[in-house]
Order: C-alpha cells, then sequence, then structure tokens
C-alpha cells in the first residue's frame, strides 16, 4: 500500500514541539517532506530536521512567529523555491495562559489572540492563495474542545479556539470550488507543554472526565491529522473531528 502522504509537501506551524512535532514526524513517515516554523527553540527544532531526514524525507525550518506576517510570506515564497509547490498545511501554533478573566490582563488578551488567532490568518493566507493557483491543497486546523465545550480553561483560549472552527467552516465553502478542503481537530488534552500549562487539579479531573483515563499521546493526533489531509479523505470538508479520548462534559 502507498504511503498516505507520498509525494506531498507539508507547512505544519509550531513544529518543533508537542503536537506540531508529532505530526512533522509522522507525515514524513508517510511521505511528505517538510516545513515548519518554529519560535524560540532552534535545538529542538534541529531535532525534528534530523527526525524528518532520518525518515528519508526533506525538512525545512524557519524562526518565525506565527504573529509576523512579512516574515511568515517571505517563509512560504522559500517553501515554494525549494519545492515548487505546497500540498497541506496544518496550523497547529498556539499558545495559553492560566489566567482568570477577572485579573487577566489586556497584554495577556493580545498575545493569546494574536498567536491564535491572528496567526492564523497571516499563515493561512498566503498559503490559500497559492493553493487557489494549484487548484489543489488540504488545509487542517487544530482547534480545542475548550472552543466547543464548557470545560474550565482560560476565556481568551477558548475564544480564539471557538473562532477557529468558525474559520474552518467558512473557509472550506471559499475553497472547495479551486479543490482545497479544509478540516480541523478539536484536541483535547495531550502530554504536551501546552497540555502541562494548565494546573494540575484540572488534568486529574480530565482523566477521570475521559473514558480513556488519561492524556492523548501526541502521535494520537498525527495519525488522524494524517489522514485527515490525505487523499484518500476525499469527501470531508468544513468538519472539526474532536479527539478528546472519549470525555463526558
Amino acid at each position: 500500500m502507498n504511503k498516505l502522504l507520498e509525494g506531498k509537501v507539508a507547512l505544519v506551524t509550531g513544529g518543533s514541539r508537542g503536537l506540531g512535532r508529532a505530526i512533522c514526524e509522522v507525515f514524513a513517515r508517510e511521505g511528505a517532506d517538510i516545513a515548519f516554523n518554529y519560535l524560540s527553540n532552534p535545538t529542538a527544532a534541529q531535532e525534528v530536521v534530523e527526525a524528518v531526514q532520518k525518515l528519508g524525507r526533506q525538512a525545512l525550518s524557519f524562526q518565525v512567529s506565527v504573529t509576523d506576517r512579512p516574515g511568515l510570506k517571505a517563509m512560504v515564497r522559500d517553501i515554494l523555491g525549494k519545492f515548487g509547490h505546497l500540498d497541506i498545511l496544518v496550523n497547529n501554533a498556539a499558545i495559553n495562559r492560566a489566567d482568570m478573566f477577572l485579573t487577566m490582563t489586556d497584554r495577556a488578551w493580545d498575545e493569546v489572540v494574536n498567536t491564535n488567532l491572528n496567526g492564523l490568518f497571516n499563515v493561512t493566507k498566503p498559503v490559500f492563495k497559492q493553493m487557489v493557483r494549484q487548484r489543489a491543497g488540504k488545509i487542517l486546523n487544530i482547534s480545542s474542545i475548550g472552543g466547543i465545550r464548557t470545560v474550565p480553561t482560560s476565556v481568551h483560549y477558548a475564544t480564539t479556539k471557538s473562532a477557529v472552527v468558525g474559520f474552518t467552516k467558512m473557509l472550506s465553502r471559499e475553497g472547495a470550488p479551486f479543490g482545497i478542503t479544509v478540516n480541523g481537530i478539536a484536541a483535547g488534552i495531550f502530554d504536551t507543554d501546552l497540555g502541562h500549562t494548565l494546573p494540575d487539579k484540572f488534568r486529574e479531573t480530565y482523566e477521570m472526565w475521559c473514558s480513556a483515563g488519561r492524556l492523548g499521546r501526541p502521535e494520537e493526533l498525527g495519525e488522524l491529522a494524517a489522514f485527515l489531509v490525505s487523499d484518500r479523505n476525499s469527501y470531508m470538508n468544513g468538519e472539526v473531528i474532536i479527539q478528546d479520548g472519549g470525555t463526558v462534559t
């Protein structure tokens, strides 16, 4: 059987750690060449590059924030200059802060919104334009159960992740005439740095809610993501799939 992503080029935001790293590695195993951005840890980024190369695929890393619109446009140009096409975009980069709304600062609100929501626009716009030119493409947006369920997470984070759902659904309609599909994953809590920013009490409660009885493993989301952006997934568009181990809320 052919690999799911043989011959594809994928861009993964926030690819140096956590879910992003797992997505990069699973996609490479499935035959894709990988480009990813990261913010501040070149050592971790190099580890991902080497992991992708060990799987026989090419890798490009870019130290550029998803809030840097000109830098992201340059990144996309560089990816196209290297590979000539860009088939898959995974919008994964996100941050969270353990803030209560009552004491949340303006700076904290702006930081989360600029990364999680404005960053979504900043990355997707130049990639979407290229996919329209190609008349083909797959976009996958990583949302959260915090954006669709009443779980105890921060208001700014939940707001941005809810917006990701609306962004996914509306962009799917615009992309469809050009052969572009846009779907999403609403992730539960995974065993990542981001997951561990949550209070211990919340993580313990989550494991009790979750029928699987544990946090998710990053590679489990990577496996689902690989199918969703593959050509085998040809008749799903505008959907956001919950992957949370079976929580009850």
